[in-house]
């Protein structure tokens, strides 16, 4: 497997996004691997898109997404989960893509305990989520936000393992309201790992 450089991430996010489809996403753990292959990813453009983070300008909270490229922006939804993402763009500009569903390859059993899944029942509900594949590889904002994904010395890190997807499909964005519309979510097509779209409760969902 092969580091992702800094400049893979110094892009446009909708170009980041495609790519990182097949990419591999790596939590060590000592000499243990967990890893899953991203299969699904969506975009966050910074400045004029309603449903990114950085929409309102730099805050504490948000310094991530500013840069530089590369790290790890991590933040709690719903009360209840995290979500994981990849900063993009040269420092000072924000973007961002958000990193969805991936499909196990590596720390299958370790993955599935940490998710509470009885032994025999289908992976495809392991990592096919953003708050699950965060949950399988135990990604928190207080562990992991600012973590640089590029550097060697990091427990979390994105690879290249030389797979490339046969076809890829862009869609809109799922689980938001504001700009839902855009077209930037990129998944694997056929893959069975991809996530489904579910219905936000309007009385306790957060915009992301």
């Amino acid at each position: 497997m092969r580091l992702l450089p800094r400049a893979f991430y110094t892009r446009d996010p909708r170009r980041v996004a495609r790519n990182l489809l097949g990419k591999l996403l790596v939590r060590r753990r000592g000499r243990k691997r967990l890893a899953g292959r991203i299969v699904e990813a969506e975009a966050y453009l910074g400045k004029g898109d309603a449903a990114a983070h950085a929409a309102v300008g730099l805050t504490e909270r948000n310094r991530v997404l500013f840069g530089p490229p590369g790290h790890a922006y991590v933040y709690f939804i719903y009360g209840n989960h995290y979500c994981l993402n990849v900063s993009c763009l040269p420092a000072g500009e924000a973007g961002c893509v958000l990193i969805r569903a991936l499909e196990p390859v590596t720390g299958v059993e370790e993955m599935s305990q940490a998710r509470r899944i009885p032994p025999g029942r289908s992976l495809q509900q392991l990592a096919s989520g953003p708050g699950r594949l965060c949950e399988a590889l135990g990604v928190t904002r207080v562990r992991d936000n600012g973590k640089d994904l590029a550097s060697r010395r990091s427990d979390l890190v994105l690879c290249d393992d030389g797979f490339r997807p046969r076809r890829v499909t862009v869609t809109r964005r799922i689980g938001i309201r504001k700009s839902a519309e855009m077209p930037l979510r990129y998944v694997i097509a056929g893959n069975a790992f991809v996530s489904r779209e579910r219905k936000l409760d309007r009385r306790k969902g957060k915009e992301r």
